[in-house]
């Protein structure tokens, strides 16, 4: 193994205090030290090289304690350096034998030992530069999330959203600067929040208690088409069910939705792990606009949407691990376009509501295989002084993987 050049060092806000000896060695024997101004400032006693302060953009001082290799190098992070921090961001171009690492507790263990919370019963998230909406899908009665936020706006923030999601009796403990001496922990309900003297450097601990009528989401795909909005174009929530098991979302895959609606199926293909990555394709300016509401409404604000008709539209984006295209179309271009851009291996489902999409879909059949499935589905209504069944349009659909 070769010897390390690059020594990265988790620091606290108790600074030199609760760093162990090889710490504050890796910081005093290094040529050239980086951090943040506020790490630097804290370990500045047993800095001897030069002090570089983080650049904006980042890439820029990535790329510096790149060009350093070979030197004696130290970088500072907040706490572990791998959780959520720039250990993982040098990782991807230094190699783990040219690094050694001593990570610190970081803002999550820090807040668990305060409060009492077994780390690995609460849910751990990173708001830090991210879009609050991030928080929705882990809204669950009674859950406990940790979760990193930017600034000292982030708590009233994130009160807000509780509150606008139904969640307001939920309780919000605010741990600013854990670990020194400005320390502070207090708690509030979220319809009650009105601190405004915050720390920037705070993590929250939110209890969840829903209110009746709460924005919940259950954890299976074919969510209540009301919690929606659409305008009727929207793949209904049994056959949704189906679809998404057809498509078989793997953690890392990309999807590809045609003629998305309301984006219903990337939106929960999303949700089903934090990794997956989707693109809704919408013609119409309305829907695609609704996609991106409906898409910060589920907690999936990454979802990508591009506003334009297939196949013209598909030209340029990343290839696809799986595609669906909706039941409205008659387009053999938009089928042909799909298949050819899918990665090998992919899967592509198509549902047919019309008899044209049918005949399209039993035309690529016969000429490429896959299974054919006739699904209907219906519901019991009122039927004048009794009840009878009102069946949805029946659907076929198409699935087919690439070789």
């Amino acid at each position: 193994m070769s010897t390390p050049w690059l020594t990265i060092v988790g620091i606290g806000e108790d600074g030199l205090y609760g760093l162990s000896p090889a710490a504050r060695a890796a910081m005093t024997g290094a040529e050239f030290v980086f951090g943040g101004a506020r790490h630097l400032e804290l370990a500045a006693p047993a800095i001897k090289g030069e002090q570089r302060p983080w650049l904006s953009p980042f890439s820029d001082s990535v790329a510096d304690v790149l060009a350093l290799r070979g030197r004696r190098v130290c970088v500072l992070a907040s706490g572990d350096p791998f959780h959520y921090g720039v250990g993982a961001t040098l990782s991807r171009h230094v190699d783990a034998a040219q690094m050694l690492v001593i990570p610190h507790p970081s803002a999550f263990s820090l807040a668990a030992a305060r409060l009492g919370w077994a780390l690995q019963d609460v849910m751990t998230l990173s708001l830090h530069g991210r879009p609050i909406d991030l928080i929705r899908p882990h809204l669950h009665v009674g859950s406990r999330i940790l979760t990193l936020t930017s600034d000292e706006r982030g708590p009233g923030a994130l009160a807000a959203l509780l509150v606008e999601a139904g969640f307001g009796r939920s309780i919000i403990t605010v741990l600013e600067a854990l670990g020194g001496p400005r320390e502070s922990i207090r708690s509030q309900i979220a319809d009650g929040f009105t601190f405004t003297d915050l720390d920037p450097l705070n993590i929250c601990a939110i209890t969840v208690v829903p209110l009746p009528g709460a924005r919940l989401l259950p954890l299976t795909p074919g969510l209540d088409d009301a919690l929606y909005e659409h305008d009727g174009q929207i793949t209904k929530r049994d056959i949704r069910a189906v679809t998404l098991s057809a498509l078989s979302p793997s953690p890392r895959e990309l999807l590809w939705d045609i003629g998305a609606g309301s984006g219903s199926i990337g939106i929960e293909w999303m949700l089903a792990d934090p990794s997956l990555k989707a693109v809704a394709i919408e013609a119409d300016a309305d829907r695609a606009e609704r996609i991106l509401r409906n898409a910060r409404n589920f907690g999936v604000p990454d979802l990508r949407v591009v506003t334009g008709t297939a196949p013209e539209a598909l030209a340029g984006l990343e290839p696809p691990n799986a595609i669906f295209v909706g039941g409205g179309g008659t387009d053999l271009g938009v089928m042909d376009a799909a298949m050819t851009a899918l990665r090998p291996g992919g899967r592509l489902v198509a549902n047919a509501v019309s008899l044209e999409m049918e005949q399209v879909l039993l035309a690529l059949h016969d000429q490429n295989g896959g299974d054919l499935i006739r699904l209907a589905v219906a519901q019991a209504a009122p039927l004048g002084g009794m009840t009878g069944w009102r069946p949805a349009l029946p659907i076929t659909q198409w699935r087919w993987t690439k070789p």
